[in-house]
């Protein structure tokens, strides 16, 4: 079973890895990637704070426990109490105890959003490091599941503290590390930059999985390689595009390529996307959710401009679905 492999077993049978993106990697996207033969797979950052408060939206977020793993639920939050106490609600709910879709619990230091570093969480805890290791410390205490975090390379150009308190925290407890090739000062402009990745993962005694700027197979094989990581963490080039991760999970498993996806395949999963949605959320809301998801499908196709105006105006599934088919030509 997998979720009695390791975190470093596991990402030696499948290096591929998901990451996780605020109202984007909800269920019905986190079903599409494990179809597409994703590895481990990242919720959406779920507040600590809400979750202990038992919040129905915030619980909603965490996998069901139908949900086919491996997974790993990303906790934010700042108090090592509070955090600690969220981590045993996951365990207990899908951790080995209750659901075992759960695999790993993250800790989110590398949110650069202006809201959530104001909170002093996210990022603004690479500025605290002995904050940052009483959160691990408290959590990897608090529970049986392996714990991560995921960090940036710092704050700005003039602190890139990654390596120090990567080490610190692994240290402390954490099982893996998770690193972004930006600081929060670059939000998501620019290269991001591998250097102090290959870094760690040449220091750390615990699995690397590098993040940045991963759109292509080719571009993943030249990352694994130059790095040494143990796993490749992909965001933004898997909206649109899902099928990246069936491509490189096939290149690291030495299988060969496959077509690219046709229109026809773009479209059909396009709708399929849309009534997983509904099924999951009902349709007002499920074509709202979609109106993230949509633009990426379009992505780089002649009309596409045009047509995310016309899906934006559209609040019923039908019309939706049919608005995609006359646009692919299905």
């Amino acid at each position: 079973m997998a979720e009695q492999l390791t975190i470093t077993e596991l990402l030696a049978k499948n290096p591929v890895v998901t990451a996780p993106m605020a109202g984007l990697t909800d269920r019905a996207f986190r079903e599409i990637l494990r179809e597409m033969g994703a590895g481990l797979i990242y919720t959406e950052m779920v507040s600590d704070m809400a979750l202990c408060y038992n919040n129905h939206k915030t619980l909603e977020m965490l996998p069901a426990a139908a949900e086919q793993g491996p997974l790993v639920v990303q906790l934010c939050g700042s108090a090592p109490e509070t955090m600690a106490q969220a981590a045993q609600i996951v365990e207990q709910l899908l951790g080995p105890a209750g659901a075992g879709n759960v695999v790993m619990l993250d800790i989110n230091m590398g949110c650069p959003a202006p809201k959530i570093v104001k909170n002093g969480e996210g990022c603004r805890l690479m500025q605290q490091p002995e904050l940052a290791e009483r959160l691990v410390a408290a959590v990897v205490g608090a529970v049986r599941l392996p714990v991560s975090v995921k960090l940036r390379l710092g704050w700005d150009a003039e602190n890139r503290n990654v390596l120090p308190l990567a080490e610190r925290l692994v240290q402390a407890g954490a099982s893996a590390v998770a690193i972004h090739g930006r600081t929060r000062e670059q939000f998501y402009a620019g290269q991001a930059d591998w250097q102090l990745i290959a870094e760690a993962a040449a220091r750390l005694p615990a699995p690397v999985i590098g993040n940045g700027d991963i759109a292509s197979v080719q571009q993943a094989a030249d990352r694994m390689a130059e790095t040494g990581c143990a796993g490749l963490m992909v965001g933004r080039g898997l909206l649109g595009n899902p099928w990246l991760a069936r491509d490189m999970a096939r290149h690291f498993a030495g299988l060969p390529p496959l077509p690219a996806p046709s229109r026809a395949e773009i479209c059909r999963l396009a709708c399929r996307h849309l009534r997983r949605q509904m099924e999951l959320l009902g349709e007002y809301m499920a074509v709202r959710v979609m109106r993230s998801h949509l633009p990426f499908y379009l992505k780089g196709l002649p009309g596409a401009a045009a047509m995310r105006g016309r899906l934006n105006g559209l609040n019923d599934a039908a019309a939706v679905e049919q608005a995609l088919r006359e646009f692919f030509g299905e």
